[in-house]
């Protein structure tokens, strides 16, 4: 048998080394985002970082458009949303929006070149309308995800017609076995390719089951929360953790990962996004499924859909949180009735008109404040004269404070308390309707359950 050369092995050995050296990480960089000792904290590789935070740099903004003019839906014909901009507003926010979604396509991407710019022949224009509507909706009505930071179609579509991360439910690896399915043991990307369930999206980010599966009660009587139930909550959570590039410890505590109180504000804003995302498939996005193209749909037919990753992006805040939307308040909410000038002067009217109910007031009197006048202290023999006048009466008898006469009590009336009867004040509703937070159950862990086993009794 013919062994390697002694000179060849040591070249590579030197080869070898050299490879690994050149692949060593740098040095982690650790960010303590919790109490100490408790293992709450953030690591970074400092290359990865950097490559993230060049890869999350908004476009500069385009310049505002100029003041004044007609409305859109005056000018151009078949202008469903942005119909009370201005026509300067609303070609600003036409070319934004081309360089956000199809910049090599151009204009032509969603509309028709032959039968006018505002034919709805193609599908790619009826889904930006309902996109368009999607951004003023989260931007108005989920701030407990988005804040005032809140997105633009760049957030997600980053110069691409379909943002790079969507997804679509995943059938399976499709191989024959003995064994029963368990959606799970598959190295997939969608939960950092752990053997956890491959599919946590349809069940959390579709549909409405229940993310929290601890039990409440002594294994195994009347449990019904299992270790597979478990893990799919936990693929769930590796798909945020990854799509956020933070650790578990970013919303949870570490010593107690179930306890509301003790975790983190993150967990809030977390608990929020869930169901925002939630909403945004099934109200948005799922009902696109007639009108979209077969390839904009994934195996088994579902349309494209979003997920934490698809605004993220590695960032634990999309776009590192650059206040994009400021730039463009058509973005911001649904636009008003006559545009954003008619809304200015409503909102001058209604100052001058509350300036105006100041002045006409009349002027409120000032307090005058009267200084107190002490009495002249009595001469010396008038008080002698009375000491000795009372000391001769007879002493008058103890009355217990029970029983003070009802008169001196009258006086001084207890308030009125309110009662159930009386109308409650009412509150102005918010939009959408904010959800409870946190359930109640799920504040606190679960009592402690009675020994188990049972103590050893003793005579």
């Amino acid at each position: 048998m013919k062994f390697l050369n002694p000179k060849t092995l040591v070249l590579a050995a030197l080869g070898a080394s050299a490879i690994l050296a050149g692949c060593e990480a740098p040095p982690p960089e650790t960010i303590q985002n919790g109490y100490r000792g408790l293992q709450m904290q953030t690591n970074y590789n400092p290359r990865l970082l950097q490559a993230s935070l060049e890869a999350n740099v908004p476009p500069d903004a385009i310049p505002a458009a100029a003041e004044g003019g007609p409305l859109a839906n005056d000018v151009y014909k078949n202008v469903q949303v942005l119909g009370n901009l201005t026509v300067n507003e609303f070609n600003r926010l036409m070319v934004a929006l081309t360089n956000w979604v199809a910049p090599e396509q151009g204009c032509y991407y969603c509309h028709v070149s032959d039968g006018g710019f505002e034919d709805d022949g193609i599908y790619t224009k009826v889904t930006s309308r309902r996109m368009l509507e999607m951004t003023q909706d989260t931007n108005a009505g989920w701030k407990d995800h988005v804040a005032d930071t809140g997105i633009t179609c760049y957030t997600c579509h980053r110069g691409n017609p379909v943002p790079e991360y969507v997804w679509t439910t995943d059938p399976g690896p499709g191989q024959p076995t003995a064994l029963a399915p368990t959606g799970q043991n598959i190295a997939s990307a969608t939960v950092a390719y752990s053997s956890l369930p491959y599919d946590p999206f349809t069940p959390f980010l579709l549909q409405d089951n229940d993310i929290r599966v601890i039990g409440d009660t002594v294994l195994p009587q009347g449990n019904r929360r299992s270790i597979k139930q478990a893990e799919w909550t936990y693929g769930l959570m590796m798909h945020m953790s990854d799509a956020l590039g933070v650790n578990c410890t970013y919303c949870h505590n570490s010593r107690s990962f179930y306890s509301w109180d003790q975790s983190t504000p993150q967990r809030t804003t977390a608990w929020y996004a869930i169901r925002h995302v939630r909403e945004l498939n099934n109200d948005y996005v799922v009902p696109l499924t007639d009108i979209l193209p077969d390839s904009r749909k994934g195996p088994l037919g579902d349309v494209y859909k979003v997920y934490c990753t698809t605004c993220h992006q590695g960032a634990y805040k999309p776009l590192y949180g650059a206040p994009m939307v400021k730039d463009y308040p058509s973005l911001q909410g649904p636009v008003p009735e006559g545009g954003f000038a008619a809304l200015k002067a409503a909102e001058a009217a209604a100052a001058e008109a509350a300036a105006a109910v100041e002045e006409e007031a009349p002027p409120t009197q000032a307090k005058v404040e009267i200084p107190e006048v002490a009495e002249p202290a009595p001469e010396a023999e008038a008080v002698a004269a009375d000491e000795q006048a009372k000391a001769e009466q007879p002493a008058a008898p103890e009355v217990a404070a029970e029983e003070e006469p009802a008169e001196a009590t009258a006086e001084a009336p207890a308030p009125a308390e309110a009662t159930e009867d009386a109308p409650a004040q009412e509150q102005p509703q918010q939009y959408p309707p904010r959800l409870q937070y946190p359930p109640p159950s799920m504040m606190r862990y679960p009592p402690a359950p009675l020994q188990y086993p049972p103590a050893p009794q003793t005579r």
